[in-house]
């Protein structure tokens, strides 16, 4: 506040002499109605530094507080399985619904047609039951349908999230006739064909690269219905 006062009172003096010395006296004034400003300010940082943040508390309150921490990422370690973007951080539990749905079926037998935990899932129906639920708008219900959805958007490989879609193409590379969800590290979650159980299945194996024909993310803010 002092300062501030100091600041005021040397702008109101420039001013008035101002008013009534030369042009040239004026402006040696002024300037030295800066240097005595930029000196002041100065003696301020000084005086007053700016604080530094310290965390309170002994140092077994400290280690009290990081096992918690630690406790908490180790029954949730899918909150940092991939960096989220700051402006998709509010999909993350969109997100996480969605992975859960689907690892609820782990185990299920793959049936042709079906979309239900009761009767079983193919590919594109299990991803149909996992997502809509979540989703503003329907999702197509067949994989060559959802890899040509408008509203989702292509995904570069190094770019791969949880939750984003992964295509194949099984028995044409012209049409995708497969599709898992990503679950990070390689790994996805996926129905895989008749006398099979959905399981998680490694991306890098030779069979999905040899076939894989891209991602696609579904789970965007223009997409999702809030809340999840």
């Amino acid at each position: 506040m002092r300062l501030a006062k100091l600041l005021l009172a040397g702008l109101l003096m420039t001013a008035a002499l101002a008013a009534w010395l030369p042009a040239d006296a004026v402006e040696k004034t002024t300037a030295r109605q800066r240097m005595q400003n930029r000196l002041l300010l100065a003696k301020a940082r000084i005086k007053h530094p700016a604080l530094t943040p310290v965390i309170r508390g002994d140092r077994e309150a400290k280690a009290a507080l990081r096992a918690q921490n630690r406790a908490i990422l180790q029954r949730h370690p899918e909150w940092f399985s991939a960096p989220f973007p700051a402006n998709t951080l509010h999909l993350q539990p969109i997100v996480e619904k969605a992975i859960r749905r689907l690892q609820a079926q782990l185990g299920k037998p793959y049936v042709w047609g079906g979309e239900t935990p009761e009767e079983g899932f193919d590919c594109s129906g299990l991803i149909f039951y996992a997502f809509n639920p979540l989703l503003a708008a329907r999702l197509p219900r067949t994989a060559n349908e959802m890899y040509h959805y408008r509203q989702a958007r292509d995904v570069a490989d190094s770019e791969l999230k949880r939750g984003d879609l992964l295509f194949f193409g099984i028995h044409s590379r012209e049409k995708a006739d497969h599709v898992g969800v990503y679950l990070g590290n390689n790994r996805f979650i996926e129905s895989p064909r008749t006398g099979e159980h959905i399981r998680i299945s490694d991306l890098t194996d030779a069979f999905w690269q040899t076939h894989y024909l891209g991602g696609r993310r579904i789970l965007l803010s223009s997409t999702v219905r809030f809340p999840g």
